[in-house]
């Protein structure tokens, strides 16, 4: 077969350098991305640091391995409220310790014992003894550990192994890497190794031994310059420096949401226990609010006329407080020339008959004394006078004397039109009058309303107020019942006009969970979700059919369970975070 045989090194080194340049060809083609053949890894987040958790019906407790502590987060079970004043006494490998109170709300107990473990344990097993005023729970609590630095690890599993699998590792990070110098030195390691064989087929000692030497050079050579290169690009892998994990709250491949307990706390979320329960119908009625007919007024003028500032100077301003009574305006009735001409007249008439009953009066006055007139008389004719002289003083107040414009009730001016020289017609308003602590509601509606209903007035911003029933009108408006109800509660800035949201119940009733109105949250594509607390740190988005039952609650009617732990305060910002 060959006339010689190379030693066994010889051969094994030719056929080693064949097969390591082979494989470092078919290396890259293997790991390019779209061609893993290899069953699918479950994407693991590098932000999230090992923890654990532990839960009763009373508490909700999150253990983060920090350093050489261990860093827990208590909060009620059922709300998420932080419990910051509890004792947490926890059984450790290095006996019973107290975890101490931090000002941000956490606990923090030293764990020396966290070096000292074994390198191979995953996991430490706790117990936790919690005491929160009279609640007292023992929660079993089993915490991930993080692994040991990835580079003492590799140099561990690396010593006492050949110098091919080295050689090979080495060059399989160039190639990895797409550094161009290793795949020239991997192609032409695999070209001297088929000719190195074919030469030791032929029988040429001397010309295979120079062609294994120059293959070993240039594959050697492009390890080494692999391996200094690494070191000088990224120094910092000599330290095998691991930066710790930062939590961060993010939304996860399956679409849960992830948000660490600081980030629970700072957005301040609260859950609520889904209960279901029995609940009336309840309909939406357009509504606007009104005064109330009995602490309000207009005021008008009887006559019409010119207006004309109060003697204090100038018309109430809007929102001007005013007393009943307080005179706000006055009014100068006009005179026109037909009506001048007579009261000139009359004014002639009055002035001709006083002249002459004032000398009647005087002579009465000088014949007195004697007798010849008696008192009688005089007295008459001074009376008549006296009568005459006020007809006379009338015609002239007609004249100068203004209307006064009056407040019929106390209250806030909500409505003014008064203007300086102003003609005002009779019958017109000029002012209005509101007291702002009493205002009524009245809505449209097509259904009857029976007069022990619940109702509740909801604002565009939000707010909602209780509202008591009043009364229904008989007559249709729009083909509607004018219903009124009376605000109870706080008034303060509402203003007669705004339109309201009227939830009024009737006696229908429906099953389902009662929920804030906070709680329910509308996605991009316009599905109304909730999110629920499935986990310490995990909320899931749960698609739901609500209904509307009050003006702070809504009607879960599908897509939540009772007894889930359902966020009712923060959801906004808990469905921002991506």
């Amino acid at each position: 077969m060959f006339p010689f045989r190379l030693p066994a090194a010889p051969r094994a080194l030719a056929v080693a350098l064949a097969l390591t340049a082979l494989s470092f060809l078919s290396a890259p083609i293997q790991a390019h991305e779209g061609h893993d053949h290899g069953a699918p890894q479950p994407p693991v987040s590098k932000t999230i640091a090992p923890r654990g958790e532990a839960a009763s019906a009373a508490f909700e407790l999150v253990a983060i391995p920090r350093g050489d502590a261990l860093v827990l987060y208590l909060d009620r079970f059922a709300t998420g409220e932080p419990v910051a004043d509890a004792t947490l006494e926890v059984e450790t490998p290095a006996g019973p310790a107290t975890a101490e109170a931090a000002p941000d709300g956490s606990y923090r107990l030293p764990a020396p014992w966290l070096a000292k473990r074994d390198p191979k344990e995953d996991h430490l097993d706790l117990v936790v003894t919690v005491t929160a005023g009279s609640d007292v729970d023992v929660l079993p609590l089993m915490v991930a550990l993080p692994k040991p630095a990835a580079a003492a690890e590799a140099k561990h599993e690396h010593e006492g192994e050949g110098w091919l699998h080295t050689l090979t590792e080495r060059l399989t990070d160039r190639l990895a890497a797409r550094d161009p110098g290793a795949g020239l030195a991997a192609a032409g390691g695999f070209v001297l190794g088929l000719a190195a064989m074919g030469l030791m087929r032929a029988g040429r000692r001397a010309p295979v031994l120079a062609v294994l030497v120059l293959a070993a050079t240039l594959v050697l050579g492009a390890t080494a310059f692999a391996h200094e290169g690494a070191e000088h690009s990224h120094p910092e892998s000599k330290a095998a420096f691991v930066p710790p994990p930062t939590d961060l709250a993010q939304r996860l491949p399956d679409g849960a949401v992830f948000v660490p307990k600081p980030t629970q706390r700072l957005l301040s979320l609260r859950t609520q226990v889904a209960a279901e329960g029995a609940f009336r119908r309840t309909i939406s009625l357009p509504g606007r609010i009104i005064p109330d007919p009995n602490a309000s007024g207009v005021v008008q003028s009887s006559v019409g006329g010119r207006l004309a500032p109060p003697p204090s100077g100038s018309f109430p301003r809007l929102g001007t407080k005013v007393r009943p009574g307080e005179v706000l305006a006055l009014v100068t009735p006009p005179v026109q020339r037909v009506d001048l001409s007579d009261m000139r007249q009359r004014q002639g008439e009055l002035d001709q008959q006083i002249a002459i009953v004032q000398r009647r009066v005087d002579r009465y006055l000088k014949l007195a004394p004697g007798g010849a007139v008696s008192q009688v008389q005089l007295d008459e004719a001074q009376d008549e006078l006296k009568g005459l002289k006020d007809r006379r003083g009338a015609l002239d107040r007609i004249r100068q004397e203004p209307e006064v414009l009056t407040a019929p009730v106390g209250g806030v001016i909500a409505e003014a039109a008064a203007v300086a020289g102003q003609m005002a017609a009779p019958g017109q308003m000029v002012f209005q009058i509101v007291n702002p602590e009493r205002l009524w509601v009245e809505a449209l509606s097509f259904d009857a309303l029976t007069p022990a209903s619940d109702a509740t007035a909801r604002f565009a911003d939000g707010r909602s107020l209780p509202l008591a029933y009043q009364g229904a009108g008989l007559a249709d408006r729009n083909q509607a019942i004018p219903v009124q109800f009376a605000i109870r509660g706080g008034s303060d800035g509402l203003r007669v006009g705004q339109f309201v949201t009227v939830l009024a119940a009737t006696d229908a009733e429906q099953s389902g969970l009662a929920l804030p109105r906070a709680s329910v949250v509308r996605t991009a594509n316009g599905q109304d979700v909730v999110y629920a607390h499935t986990a310490a740190e995990r909320y899931e988005a749960r698609p739901v059919r609500v209904a509307p039952l009050d003006g702070a609650r809504v009607l879960v009617e599908a897509g939540v369970t009772p007894g889930t732990r359902v966020v009712v305060q923060g959801a906004e910002l808990l469905d921002q975070v991506r």
